[in-house]
């Protein structure tokens, strides 16, 4: 199956460019509470040459990699462990602040992989600080789980339907993912159990006690932005100089998020529309309308015999929309869709779940199904995700019917039983925390800045708005976003709660 993400990973734009339970207390100020390890100083870490991997190069120049340990359950430290991997480049300057640590999002996303393309961005903020990824517990190289093989993966793609209309396509669509949570436990074994946010927040704090530093600096996007507010609940007096950019609302539960999400994509589409001179409510139909054609007679492709189906072209036109710069790449798919031809619509949605032409496919998706079911305990019915569809539907003739049903699909059957109905990211006392919001952002949409802000707490969520399209903000091209956030990091100086970037 395949899903519009909830929390989007960063690695979606590289794409572009080819195609609760909280789990322990909130006030933990010691270096050794026998869940985070003790103090380190970085020697522990045996930072060498970086190895090529998943068919990608190995990072030349600065780079630098490492495994660090870490309990695979930390209620027993002392237990088995597992390796997460990590990147580095040290920091240019004399003027040295210390480590940077990011997340660009997912669930799923591989740090190793996205921190040396995304170093570039972050230029500036390099001249003081190392910049420091990792590959998240069940993530690529730290015990990477991969749920179905690529022959598997393609088959359902041309056999799941993600909007059933029949018994038949209902069955098909629930069958598949029962399996689906069968495979991936198969394939992740104990695993499975120790992968929520919660125990790779407190890996996060492992990470920050092994590079020496005091306090955790952290630049988290998308889903990124949950286990920055997830770390700042349980660490408050760890949080250093931290940025949410793109940011997952905390309040919302698995439907609220499918809602929220229904709402972003559709604001981006209406404002795509906008964009090509089109009336947006005519032209969500006219899109309708077509995806609806797809289902009943998927469009030929110039791909090996492939077929676009429903759901690829729905996955196809979810893509550009993360970026204003691909929004013409949407319309010549579109244009080529609406005369017969699927092969670019079909071409984006390979981007977007990560097939290559030779027709492998990553594991971020597996990934992120194992991490997000882990986390939710919200397991909608399909009676109940049936009744919801005309709310759906409503919001969005696109994308309504197909987050919908996946209020119920996501995670039905699951094997593991999941934590929470919302994440607690409450911090009080930690230090000031810069929320950014993009009022056009699709998958994140700018609502939930202002709720994060104020679940962190008073005088803790400081929000920065911008005024632009696309998923996240900094680096996107605006220079007030830019110069807010690295005045903050690089000096400290945090921005007015409520400045606006236009």
């Amino acid at each position: 199956m395949t899903r519009i993400t909830r929390w989007a990973a960063l690695t979606v734009a590289a794409a572009l460019l080819t195609a609760g339970c909280s789990g322990g207390p909130s006030g933990d100020d010691g270096e050794n509470d026998g869940r985070s390890g003790s103090k380190g100083d970085g020697t522990a870490l045996d930072w060498g040459r970086c190895k090529a991997s998943g068919g990608a190069p190995a990072p030349g120049g600065d780079w630098q990699c490492a495994t660090l340990r870490v309990p695979l359950d930390w209620s027993e430290p002392d237990g088995a462990t597992i390796g997460l991997a990590l990147i580095r480049a040290k920091a240019t300057g004399d003027d040295r602040l210390g480590s940077l640590l990011f997340n660009f999002g997912g669930p799923g996303g591989s740090g190793v992989s996205m921190m040396p393309s995304y170093a570039g961005t972050v230029a500036e903020l390099r001249e003081r600080y190392d910049l420091v990824s990792w590959d998240p517990r069940g993530v690529a190289a730290s015990e990477g789980v991969r749920c179905r093989s690529d022959r598997e993966i393609q088959a359902a793609e041309s056999s799941v339907d993600g909007t059933p209309d029949t018994p038949a396509e209902e069955r098909t669509y629930f069958e598949d993912a029962a399996d689906f949570g069968k495979d991936c436990q198969k394939a992740a074994g104990k695993l499975m159990a120790h992968v929520s946010t919660t125990d790779t927040a407190r890996d996060m704090d492992r990470i920050r006690q092994v590079l020496g530093d005091d306090r955790l600096n952290y630049f988290g996007i998308s889903y990124g932005t949950e286990l920055g507010g997830v770390y700042a609940h349980l660490f408050p007096k760890k949080v250093g100089r931290m940025t949410l950019d793109a940011v997952v609302d905390p309040s919302a539960d698995t439907v609220g998020h499918a809602k929220n999400q229904t709402r972003g994509f559709q604001l981006a589409l209406d404002n795509y529309l906008k964009s090509t001179g089109r009336d947006p409510e005519q032209g969500t139909r006219e899109i309708a309308d077509l995806l609806e054609r797809i289902d009943a007679e998927p469009l030929p492709t110039s791909s090996s015999g492939r077929k676009l189906t429903q759901t690829l072209a729905l996955t196809g036109i979810v893509l550009p929309l993360y970026s204003q710069a691909s929004w013409p790449a949407l319309t010549s798919a579109l244009r080529a869709a609406e005369e017969g031809d699927g092969s670019k619509l079909l071409a984006l949605a390979d981007g977007y779940n990560d097939r290559d032409a030779s027709g492998r496919y990553g594991a971020t998706t597996h990934s992120q199904r194992v991490i997000s079911c882990l986390d939710d305990r919200q397991r909608p019915t399909a009676a109940q995700a049936k009744k919801l569809l005309p709310e759906f539907e409503e919001i969005s003739p696109v994308f309504g019917a197909f987050l919908g049903w996946d209020t119920a699909g996501w995670c039905h059957d699951w094997p593991v039983p999941g934590q929470h109905d919302t994440p607690e990211v409450s911090a009080p006392g930690a230090a000031p925390i810069l929320v950014i919001g993009n009022t056009g952002d699709p998958a994140t949409p700018y609502e939930g800045a202002r709720r994060m802000a104020d679940e962190l707490g008073e005088d803790v969520g400081v929000v920065l708005t911008w005024k632009g399209e696309g998923h996240g903000a900094y680096g996107s091209g605006s220079d007030c976003v830019d110069s807010a956030v690295n005045a903050y990091l690089l000096d400290g100086t945090v921005p007015e709660d409520g400045k606006v970037c236009s």
